[in-house]
């Protein structure tokens, strides 16, 4: 099963006493929040749970596996996760 935005906008919407509507700008903000802060090259924490943070990759040589032919993978930025060692142990059952 996968969790989607919209399935989160539900779970809050069912735990708390927030209209529908209100869960959905709730998650939403969260979420430009989020992205907005990665954006600018800052890492997002939350505490017991993990941390967001953007990787920048130098460019490289690669090839293109159908060809074979050589070329030259761009730099870039990604976004990496790592999550926390509580959430680890929570997961794993510990």
């Amino acid at each position: 099963m996968v969790l989607k935005k919209k399935g989160l906008t539900e779970l809050l919407y069912e735990q708390t006493d927030l209209q529908k509507l209100e869960c959905t700008r709730i998650v939403n903000t969260v979420f430009e929040i989020i992205c907005d802060e990665l954006a600018r090259g800052n890492e997002v924490l939350f505490s017991g749970f993990g941390k967001w943070y953007v990787l920048e990759k130098r460019a490289r040589r690669g090839r293109n596996p159908k060809t074979g032919e050589s070329l030259t993978i761009c730099a870039r930025k990604t976004v990496k996760f790592r999550s926390s060692q509580l959430l680890r142990d929570e997961i794993a059952g510990d």
